[in-house]
């Protein structure tokens, strides 16, 4: 099958929603790697398709009513953008629609990133601060919370059937551990958590890239360049 989509991808919960989403829809992609730790992110060839310097993102080269090929950057503008073009996991009607939609951006502004600030407090920061490591350590507890509460109501799935907030929400539940977080606090979350899982479509997103060996390691200068650098190089005085 041609290849349709171009993914600029590094293996981290963002770029795991695109990867999980492309391998559930079976569409054709091409990968391109991005070590994050060299500062792919900041490259001017990049920027022109994510001017935020992040990844993800995608080219599609055959966008639905053909013309010239589309950039999308931004995950959950990604999720939407491929979910309209292929019809699949985001439901037709209007209140459907937008129960899905608004567990996605959910997961966008709260979920992701006090999960990301919760991480790079813990984990990554070169000192410890313990208002900070606190303050986001309890903020990831009370979204685990929510997420639990709805799935007591909906079942399986956050919005009913999956869908792109699942995809969505999975990976950065996927990084629980390192988080410092157990489901066994969380029971409904827990029983999603292991029904998604097991998807063999799932898997293979969480896969990508592992055979095309390790990412940069967590060096001085990779911290530097993914949580010291404001501005790309080129742009800096």
């Amino acid at each position: 099958m041609a290849t349709m989509i171009d993914l600029y991808y590094a293996p981290t919960p963002n770029g795991w929603k695109i990867s999980i989403m492309l391998e559930e829809c079976g569409l054709p992609y091409t990968l391109h790697r991005m070590q994050l730790g060299r500062g792919d992110q900041h490259r001017p060839e990049f920027l022109k398709l994510s001017p935020n310097g992040r990844m993800p993102a995608i080219v599609d080269r055959a966008p639905t009513g053909g013309g010239a090929p589309v950039s999308i950057f931004e995950s959950g503008a990604i999720l939407l953008y491929l979910a309209e073009k292929t019809g699949r996991f985001m439901p037709r009607d209007l209140r459907g629609r937008y129960d899905v939609i608004q567990w996605l951006m959910w997961q966008m502004g709260g979920l992701g990133p006090m999960l990301g600030q919760n991480g790079h407090f813990l984990i990554y920061a070169p000192e410890k601060v313990p208002y900070a490591i606190e303050r986001y350590h309890r903020e990831a507890k009370r979204l685990y919370g929510v997420l639990d509460k709805r799935l007591k109501a909906t079942g399986d799935c956050i919005a009913g059937d999956y869908s792109i907030a699942d995809m969505a929400c999975f990976p950065w539940i996927m990084t629980h551990k390192a988080q410092g977080l157990t489901l066994d606090e969380f029971s409904a979350v827990k029983r999603w958590y292991a029904t998604l899982r097991a998807r063999p479509s799932l898997q293979k997103g969480l896969a990508l890239g592992k055979d095309d060996g390790p990412m940069v390691p967590m060096d001085a200068e990779a911290r530097r360049i993914m949580f010291g650098v404001t501005a790309p190089p080129h742009t800096q005085k």
